[in-house]
């Protein structure tokens, strides 16, 4: 018994090590070794961004093959830029779009409201009215996507507003956000399907999901 509380407590620490070497470095070559690692206690941790922007690329490959797609976001903006472009085409290969905004219409001292005060003492410029004013911006942009093709179902909630999900059929993107940075320079982690933090994240987005109010309704192919 010993023995085997040995070997786990001894594959965590490799674990913790190759993660914290990952960030400080944030290189490619530094990510078979969490890939190993990761293999070796299931957690399926297959790389690790030193900021969410850097993850795009690789993103933006797998959006591009997912048969369903799942975001629980802080705000929506990557949804509008062009990794997303894909999925908004008229014929995608992607047959249905889960999307999870904060409300932006939430009373007074909302998750979101908290969100904004966070961001506001390392940005002066975001006020209260400018981060409820950007996720607007992005349910109107994602009414008029739902227009040209099915298959899109946004929901808005008023839950606590700290971490970024991107969940396909293959794996999830994991950002969680600090209270001293934006959430695109926060660090970003890759999780392959199947594996511990990919189950995690499919658990998060599915119980706001159950909670969150619809805002589009669902049209399924």
């Amino acid at each position: 018994m010993n023995d085997l509380l040995t070997g786990i407590l001894g594959s965590l620490a490799a674990s913790a090590i190759l993660i914290v070497l990952g960030l400080l470095r944030g290189a490619r070559p530094m990510w078979w070794l969490v890939a190993v690692c990761s293999r070796y206690t299931r957690t399926g941790l297959g790389r690790v961004y030193l900021h969410q922007t850097s993850a795009e690329q690789d993103l933006a490959r797998d959006l591009r093959r997912a048969r369903w797609v799942k975001v629980l976001a802080g705000r929506g903006n990557v949804l509008t830029r062009e990794v997303f472009s894909p999925l908004w085409s008229a014929d995608p290969a992607t047959q249905t779009v889960q999307i999870l905004l904060p409300d932006p219409d939430s009373g007074q001292d909302s998750w979101l409201d908290r969100r904004s005060q966070e961001i506001a003492r390392f940005d002066p410029g975001y006020t209260r009215d400018l981060l409820r004013s950007q996720v607007r911006t992005n349910i109107d942009y994602l009414a008029r996507v739902a227009q040209t093709r099915d298959g899109i179902e946004l929901r808005t909630f008023n839950l606590p507003n700290n971490c970024r999900v991107i969940a396909t059929d293959h794996a999830a993107y994991l950002t969680f956000y600090g209270a001293s940075a934006h959430g695109r320079n926060s660090p970003c982690l890759y999780a392959r399907a199947p594996g511990i933090l990919y189950s995690a994240a499919l658990r998060q987005f599915d119980a706001a999901w159950a909670h969150a109010t619809p805002t589009l309704p669902a049209s399924l192919p």
